[in-house]
């Protein structure tokens, strides 16, 4: 399993906020719904991108951003442009007294704004629960990552746009699924620009001692490693893994597995037909119990008050 196949695996858009936006200068609009994940797609006319604390970027047609939450932006026609709306955790609009603009400003099906001839048009899609993106996702994320047209050529923002607005059978799966195919061809082509830098564990693949021991842990999550047992398999000493994988990975061969179990663990426990026994043992732990105790630790919640959270989608 390479790197990114083991980083994607988790993420899945079950209820992903998506919206149409359609804009006409001038127009800003601050986003502060605390939303884990957000994808940006410029369809149309050209986007400022205004991170707080963040270098503003502009961004062309067919260009795409993601954003690393939960903290706020701005997307504006001009930098200097009057915040006219703001959007609230749930996807709910108000304009600069608080008044509702929900209706005021739909256009439709999952699309809003000025009116259906605006030149801007922006593609918006959250994943608005922290349970739909794995952590190792996350932890591997800049705050905001773009790319340009020349950097991202993909028929699938076309796709998106054609299928955004569309009323038909299972729209908000097919919609969803895209939006999941989007993430993960903006991450390739990210991960393959020269000048990104990506998370230490991915660049350590590249290894000849850590890609192996990496490789095994992805795959077998489950095995009851030691660092011995794992040195011995790849071929090297117990002190001479440790010391390399720290060096390269930022973190002990048995803390990154960890991390990796209770990334598979969270999303295993968006099943409710698994108990949390059962997810403990897929993942390599004794017992629910043994999980309890690492999941707490690890994340601050129980296992079963990360599937109550998850389950009633808040």
């Amino acid at each position: 399993m390479d790197p990114l196949t083991s980083l994607l695996e988790g993420p899945r858009a079950r209820d992903a906020f998506l919206l149409r936006a359609l804009l006409s200068p001038p127009w800003s609009v601050r986003v502060r719904d605390q939303a884990p994940l957000t994808m940006l797609c410029v369809v149309r006319g050209t986007t400022w991108l205004l991170p707080d604390g963040g270098e503003p970027r502009q961004l062309t047609a067919g260009s795409v951003a993601l954003l690393r939450g939960p903290e706020a932006y701005r997307v504006a026609d001009d930098p200097g442009s009057a915040t006219r709306a703001e959007i609230l955790p749930g996807g709910c609009s108000v304009d600069p007294d608080g008044g509702d603009l929900c209706e005021t400003l739909s256009l439709g099906t999952r699309t809003w704004g000025s009116g259906p001839d605006a030149p801007n048009e922006l593609l918006i899609g959250t994943y608005p629960l922290a349970t739909e993106v794995t952590g190792g996702l996350l932890r591997a994320l800049p705050p905001v990552l773009s790319l340009s047209p020349a950097e991202w050529d993909c028929p699938l923002m076309a796709l998106l746009a054609n299928e955004i607005d569309r009323e038909a059978p299972a729209q908000d799966v097919v919609l969803g699924r895209v939006l999941d195919l989007l993430l993960i061809s903006v991450l390739r082509a990210w991960f393959e620009r020269p000048d990104t830098e990506p998370p230490a564990w991915y660049r350590a693949h590249g290894d000849p001692v850590v890609g192996p021991a990496l490789r095994l842990l992805h795959e077998h999550p489950a095995h009851g490693w030691t660092v011995a047992s794992l040195a011995a398999k790849v071929g090297v000493s117990r002190a001479a893994l440790a010391r390399r994988f720290s060096e390269l990975v930022g973190r002990p061969p048995m803390a990154h597995l960890t991390d990796r179990r209770l990334d598979l663990a969270a999303e295993l426990l968006r099943d409710p037909d698994l108990t949390v026994e059962a997810v403990a043992h897929r993942v390599g732990y004794g017992s629910a119990f043994a999980l309890s105790t690492a999941f707490k630790r690890e994340r601050g919640i129980t296992p079963s008050d990360h599937r109550g959270v998850a389950l009633a989608g808040g």
